[in-house]
């Protein structure tokens, strides 16, 4: 009898979902209905949802939107307060993948549940983004405080497009795990702040009163009501949005509410320019270029290909990842700060995001060595190892993301003595930063228009009319007279016009007038390659202290590096392969397999990575210095100058933007930045919140002073 009534309860269980499942279908004919049909394959459909509800919803959405209208992206953002919501979910998706797949389940369901697990969405505050059907399907999972994650969402449409509202969200569902009770008429006013005029909202509620008081809150806000507690069918959606069309007067006041609040929004981050790509009239069909040729400018020309963008690279060297990318081994692991701050914030997610891409890329067969194999970090003095306990015990980070570790598990963990209390990242490893670079670019000319030019030696860029030129320069033969030799020169080569232009450059970020005065500094960093021999072989866990350590791959390990300002040379150093040396044998005094290090094959790879003072890196408009310089000489000091530097745009380069200052943390830090920007480009809803637009911000270090009414 028992077995019967548990049977009888999980029969109930599976008609609700079944029957919700069914709703959500009908809503989902519906919203493709509506749509206009010139949009249907060039545009993404953004929908929200507040409540993370069964994996089996996102499950259905997914092969929904693949069988309708297999073309068009999708990008569903996920609301969701409750932190044990994730768990449930994670295990739900955990027994849906270990179920024996049936004909019903769909085609590539059990790929997507094990890409869904493998992804490890955290309990962490903020935005996760997580890449599905070469950016096809994008699903944002929000988690926190609902109406804080909604407040710092930054909806550009209406500054980028005037009245195109088409980036933002089309529909709206709120599932039956929502409590009536926690939506609010602010929380509604922000839903439709990122929401397009015409959008729609279904819901479950449990009662009349919740259906009542949800209706009214919708209705309030100038939404439209898909669907209250019944399914509808297409024909009666039809019958609504003619219906209600006819009622565009009584919405009018609700629909400038929304725009104003967009608009308010905007004018509060006048300091703080965030714009989408100019229009690609005249621009080649709206190439995006691109100059760099490390992790920065692949993965960003990446997110560009998966949203079907043209992109053309211009790299000054031979190859790909021949400057900072181009180590044979990078740590991969979050910088966290005791405060866990907004840059600690970022970091947690780009180090989250890295490994989504290198898993995207290594399960569509490009080769890129990796091993996340847990990164050790620990003290190397007194002050560093205050610093680590400082961090680790400020906060209660989720244990996927960082927990500390005693002397002895520190050992176990490594495989040799180590015998040093630190913290533990166990999502972290190392991933070959030059394989990485490459197998994204080769992935981005797979999916769209992408393509590159390598010895492309820029040393100019110039905008006419509005559009960006590149001056490329080239050698020539000039014959001087029939009888004497033919000597070489060199001459500039026009390239262009591009609407948009992407300095992503690393180290040759400032080379250009125009960027000439961004605040980052260039470090030369050796990393010495050592034989794994002896003791090393065992080392399991990259080790990270003075220096850095990795463990073996290919009969060799990483280590360094070093940190050398402003270098004048990129030779080989031997003073600096000693100095890595003894950061090792610094940070782990008088162990044994320390005298495995063996540096005397002088092996070793030089390369410069721009840092930023603040650490963070470098996304979005170029700011114009000189007409920031100019302003600065009227407007300063004063409640006035102030007031004048909050309330005025501040000055950009428009079509040019920055990606770079990635410091030594690029694998970390670089791949999300390029996602972030290439939102922006396309103008849409950016997966990072307002203040880390204004952190990651070019004009940042100027912009801070003046708004404070400090002296630059």
């Amino acid at each position: 009898m028992p077995n019967m009534r548990h049977r009888v309860n999980s029969l109930t269980e599976e008609r609700e979902e079944n029957m919700q499942m069914s709703k959500l279908t009908g809503h989902l004919s519906s919203i493709f209905t509506l749509l206009p049909a010139k949009n249907d394959a060039s545009q993404t459909l953004t929908l929200g949802q507040l409540g993370l509800a069964s994996p089996k919803l996102l499950l259905l959405l997914w092969q929904y939107s693949r069988k309708t209208l297999p073309s068009r992206a999708v990008n569903l953002k996920i609301f969701e307060e409750n932190f044990d919501a994730l768990a449930d979910f994670n295990r739900q998706l955990g027994a849906l993948a270990s179920q024996d797949s049936t004909p019903e389940s769909g085609v590539g369901q059990g790929a997507m549940l094990s890409t869904l697990i493998r992804m490890d969405i955290l309990a962490i505050e903020g935005c996760q983004r997580l890449i599905l059907d070469d950016g096809r399907f994008i699903v944002d999972i929000y988690l926190g405080d609902t109406l804080g994650q909604l407040k710092s969402i930054l909806a550009i449409a209406d500054t980028v497009h005037g009245t195109n509202d088409s980036s933002l969200i089309t529909h709206w569902n709120i599932t039956d795990k929502v409590r009536a009770s926690t939506l609010n008429e602010a929380m509604f006013w922000q839903i439709a702040k990122i929401s397009r005029d015409e959008a729609t909202v279904s819901f479950t509620a449990s009662d009349r009163k919740n259906t009542r008081q949800m209706t009214a809150q919708v209705q309030s806000v100038g939404l439209r009501l898909l669907a209250e507690v019944k399914q509808q069918t297409v024909a009666e959606a039809k019958q609504q949005a003619d219906s209600e069309c006819q009622n565009k007067r009584r919405d009018a006041i609700p629909l400038q509410e929304r725009r104003a609040l967009r608009h308010a929004q905007s004018d509060q981050l006048q300091y703080c320019p965030v714009t989408a790509a100019n229009n690609s009239d005249g621009d080649g069909e709206g190439v995006i270029a691109i100059i760099g040729g490390g992790v920065a400018s692949t993965h960003l020309a990446l997110s560009l290909a998966q949203r079907n963008k043209k992109v053309r690279i211009f790299c000054s060297d031979a190859n790909f990842a021949q400057q900072a990318s181009g180590n044979k081994q990078g740590a991969v692991y979050p910088l966290l700060t005791p405060d866990n701050g907004h840059l600690s914030h970022y970091f947690q997610q780009g180090y989250l995001f890295s490994r989504r891409r290198l898993q995207e890329l290594v399960d569509d067969k490009f080769n890129v060595s990796y091993d996340f194999c847990g990164v050790l970090q620990t003290g190397f003095d007194i002050r560093s190892s205050a610093r680590l306990d400082k961090i680790i015990n400020g906060q209660a980070w989720n244990e996927k993301m960082a927990y500390p570790i005693d002397a002895a598990s520190a050992t176990q963990m490594a495989g040799i003595d180590i015998d040093k209390a630190g913290i533990f990242y166990p999502l972290g490893g190392w991933i070959c930063p030059h394989e990485f670079t490459q197998a994204a670019f080769d992935k981005a000319a797979r999916l769209s228009d992408v393509t590159v030019e390598f010895n492309a030696d820029i040393t100019r860029i110039e905008q006419k009319e509005g559009l960006w030129y590149l001056y490329k320069r080239v050698n020539v033969k000039h014959t001087c007279s029939a009888d004497s030799e033919t000597p070489e020169g060199s001459e500039e080569l026009e390239i262009g016009p591009f609407a948009n232009l992407v300095l992503a450059n690393g180290q040759g970020l400032t080379q250009f007038k125009q960027s000439e005065k961004l605040p980052a500094t260039g470090f030369r960093g050796q990393v010495s390659h050592i034989p794994s021999r002896n003791e090393l072989t065992k080392l399991s866990t990259v080790l990270c202290s003075h220096g850095y350590l990795t463990p073996g791959s290919n009969n060799f390990h990483c280590t360094g590096a070093s940190y050398v300002k402003n270098p004048k040379s990129l030779d080989y150093s031997a003073t600096e392969q000693v100095e890595n040396l003894h950061k090792i044998k610094h940070s782990y005094v008088d162990k044994p397999w320390t005298e495995d290090v063996d540096i005397t094959g002088h092996s070793a790879r030089v390369g410069v990575r721009m840092v930023t003072r603040d650490h963070a890196p470098m996304m979005g408009c170029a700011p114009d210095t000189d007409v920031i310089q100019a302003q600065y000489e009227q407007h300063q000091h004063t409640k006035a100058s102030i007031k004048f530097w909050k309330e005025t745009p501040a000055p950009t380069h428009k079509g040019l933007f920055i990606l770079g200052g990635l410091g030594s943390r690029g694998i970390t830090s670089g791949p999300l930045a390029a996602e972030a920007l290439a939102a922006q480009l396309c103008g849409e809803i950016i997966p990072l919140s307002i203040s880390m637009l204004e952190m990651l911000n070019p004009n940042r270090f100027w912009m801070r002073k003046l708004i404070k009414g400090k002296a630059l």
